[in-house]
């Protein structure tokens, strides 16, 4: 099993630290270094940093988000990113959520399914270099009736195939995942859960001819190095709170979705009635210990050790770790501790 680290989202005040960051991540010999957007910082620009400060290490998106780039913009960015980083880039695409698709974008966000699907088959049709022809419910390229005509990327990415993944939580959505890309960008997993996510994937895979071999199972876990477990966790709500209480609208919450499908209906609906409602303590307060202990690496060496183990049984490829400390001897600490575990529990 390998592991990567996510440095969330730039411009949130430990800017010089992430690149310190990246860069002990790839002194220790992670393999991947990841990088959000939302409606902040984009993945992109961020990305293009850290791989000049870089030497090893892949950097990838986690994610570009679907409606904020044409496919063709996304291929030219993934086939650009590649070249520029001597072949480390990996692409990481989602389709966001209701709000920021069509507060921020100002796309409509419906038939997420059938939408992705075309996006990474204009994007691979794109990057393979061959003159861009496409006609679809979402995209029709070139537009009919006007000047454009079939053009073909001019940029040579170092590699002929760069590794794209989906970030999917609903099941529908990891079986698409399963059958049209290389990895799959998880959150919230639970060693224990595994089957919500690998069933799915695996169905996915079968469609395709193909099974899990060879296909990267790449969840972003939460570490915490410390000898309190309760104090550790506590430190950790705020940020199960946001997203099980006030990621997506009511109606749409993916990650709300997950936690239920977990076995925590009630805590569920509690989170994210106070959530809405601001009561933003009282969301916190509300999630399940043992949700956020399931869902992430906490405690000293010899536990995440454990936990390692416990992901690794379950299938998981790369596990990719975010620091939850917020200086940056914190996050070093855990980076450190994440290796020192893995080599542990033989998983090196």
């Amino acid at each position: 099993m390998r592991l990567g680290i996510n440095l969330g989202y730039w411009g949130l005040g430990m800017d010089a630290d992430n690149i310190a960051v990246a860069q002990e991540a790839d002194r220790l010999g992670y393999s991947v270094c990841w990088a959000a957007e939302a409606y902040g910082s984009d993945a992109a620009t961020v990305l293009s940093y850290v791989a000049a400060k870089t030497e090893r290490i892949d950097v990838g998106s986690a994610i570009f988000q679907i409606p904020a780039r044409t496919p063709a913009m996304t291929a030219m960015t993934a086939a650009t990113l590649d070249t520029l980083s001597g072949g480390r880039f990996r692409l990481g695409l989602g389709v966001s959520g209701p709000q920021v698709s069509e507060g921020w974008y100002g796309v409509k966000f419906d038939k997420p399914l059938a939408r992705t699907r075309e996006y990474v088959e204009i994007i691979r049709k794109a990057m393979s270099r061959e003159r861009l022809v496409h006609e679809g419910a979402h995209w029709t390229l070139p537009l009919p009736g006007g000047p454009g005509k079939p053009i073909k990327l001019t940029v040579h990415p170092v590699r002929e195939h760069i590794p794209l993944y989906i970030a999917a939580i609903g099941p529908k959505n990891l079986e698409l995942t399963g059958e049209i890309a290389d990895g799959w960008l998880g959150i919230f997993f639970s060693p224990e859960h595994a089957a919500l996510s690998l069933d799915p994937l695996t169905a996915g895979r079968a469609k395709a001819g193909k099974t899990l071999e060879g296909f990267d199972l790449c969840p972003t876990v939460n570490i915490a190095v410390g000898e309190d477990i309760k104090a550790a966790v506590d430190g950790l709500r705020s940020y199960a709170a946001l997203y099980i209480g006030g990621m997506g609208s009511k109606e749409k919450n993916f990650y709300n979705q997950l936690a239920r499908r977990m076995g925590y209906e009630q805590a569920a609906d509690e989170i994210q009635e106070k959530y809405l409602a601001k009561d933003y303590a009282g969301a916190a307060a509300a999630v399940p210990h043992d949700l956020i202990d399931a869902t992430s690496l906490i405690g000293d060496t010899a536990r995440i050790a454990d936990r390692m183990q416990a992901y690794a049984d379950a299938g998981v490829t790369t596990l990719t770790l975010a620091p939850s400390g917020f200086t940056l001897d914190e996050r070093i600490l855990a980076l450190r501790t994440g290796v020192e575990a893995l080599e542990r529990a033989g998983l090196a």
